[in-house]
């Protein structure tokens, strides 16, 4: 796919994550183990031999741009193409944050006027899959589409998270005819995965139009306003994909990892999940430690039990501890005797000895960043 390349919108400010996106982008926050949301689409593109990358940030972006540095890990720091993160700015004109995402590609257009190639994916940070695009941009040429996008029959998730997703209706030859985004009382399970292919001119003439006339969202100002006059087609994606919308839907996630067969879908099947590497030793397990189908990241000491979880990096279980259905983030320590079940910890949180904590599957309690307990 040397003609394409890519932009990435992590959008606004999530509440619905709550402690997790409080302090940072919600594609910049941690899961199974050692990635961040945003590894997913952006080794999806390099995996599909896209190097033109722009990554369009806004909200509490430090931490992803740190995770990013120089696009390295994702073989991106090139003389030609590479990673460009844009993170929104103060000019006369222009008071910071974006209005939408159609507003945040407008105000970096120079970037899509001094690239090169014909066709460009637009995608969503926040989701978890893996996919590579090739087929995706034939369907879009086969069919003749002004705007092809991806989406997936969500019919095996809950439907109250599909209200938070665009729900998409479809004629016999898969031309888009009804699009309805975070719709309450969602009529179908056809869901869009944020994925756009379009090509490179018109999204600059797109974008050039809804600025004109005061207009500021992709989904809203462009693909429902134009399902009568652009030819949009849907591009059907039968795999493992996750929109990380919830914190319901983030604790879902990290455990559904822990099956193997998603693990495979997502890490080996499709091309490797890049992500920045930390030089870490490996985890470490004294002789009192019961560990059982969970993922244990580099620099971690277990010396409690652990069953069913997500320990990322550094994290410390004494003796007697016991962990289960939770997911326990960088740096945190827990002390003998604690039990916990359905947690979410944030980073470098402390429990004290002999702490009894339990939420519920569909209720995890979560922890927030540097908490002392």
């Amino acid at each position: 796919m040397k003609s394409t390349m890519g932009m990435i919108l992590t959008g606004g400010k999530n509440d619905r994550l709550k402690e997790l996106a409080e302090l940072r982008s919600s594609t910049a926050v941690p899961v199974g183990g050692k990635y961040r949301i945003i590894d997913f689409v952006l080794s999806n593109m390099v995996n599909s031999g896209i190097t033109n990358i722009g990554v369009l940030t806004q909200y509490s972006f430090r931490s992803l741009m740190d995770h990013l540095g120089s696009g390295k890990e994702w073989d991106l720091d090139r003389r030609n193409g590479g990673l460009f993160i844009f993170p929104p700015y103060l000019s006369g004109e222009h008071s910071g944050w974006y209005q939408g995402s159609a507003d945040a590609m407008y105000h970096n257009i120079t970037f899509l006027k001094r690239s090169f190639e014909e066709y460009i994916v637009v995608a969503q940070g926040n989701c978890v899959y893996n996919m590579v695009f090739d087929d995706m941009l034939e369907y879009h040429q086969k069919t003749k589409a002004d705007i092809t996008i991806a989406y997936r029959n969500m019919s095996d998730f809950p439907q109250e998270e599909i209200a938070y997703m665009g729900v998409m209706g479809m004629d016999g030859d898969g031309r888009t005819i009804d699009f309805k985004e975070k719709h309450k009382n969602p009529e179908s399970t056809i869901c869009s995965m944020g994925i756009y292919i379009l090509r490179r001119e018109l999204l600059i003439e797109l974008l050039e139009e809804c600025n004109s006339l005061g207009k500021f969202d992709f989904v809203k100002d462009v693909i429902i306003n134009k399902l009568e006059s652009l030819r949009i087609y849907g591009y059907k994606f039968d795999g493992y994909w996750r929109n990380l919308n919830t914190i319901n839907a983030y604790y879902r996630i990290n455990m559904e990892m822990l099956d193997p067969k998603i693990r495979y879908e997502l890490f080996e099947a499709n091309g490797k999940i890049y992500t920045k590497v930390k030089d870490e030793p490996p985890a470490k397990y004294n002789e009192e430690a019961q560990v059982s189908n969970s993922i244990v990241a580099d620099g971690c000491i277990v010396e409690g039990s652990v069953q069913d979880s997500v320990l990322f990096r550094d994290v410390t279980i004494k003796r007697n501890a016991i962990v289960k259905d939770c997911i326990v983030m960088q740096g945190t320590v827990i002390e003998e005797d604690v039990t916990i079940e359905n947690l979410i910890i944030d980073k470098n949180v402390f429990l004290s000895r002999g702490i009894n904590l339990k939420g519920m599957p569909s209720f995890p309690i979560t922890i927030e960043k540097n908490a002392r307990i």
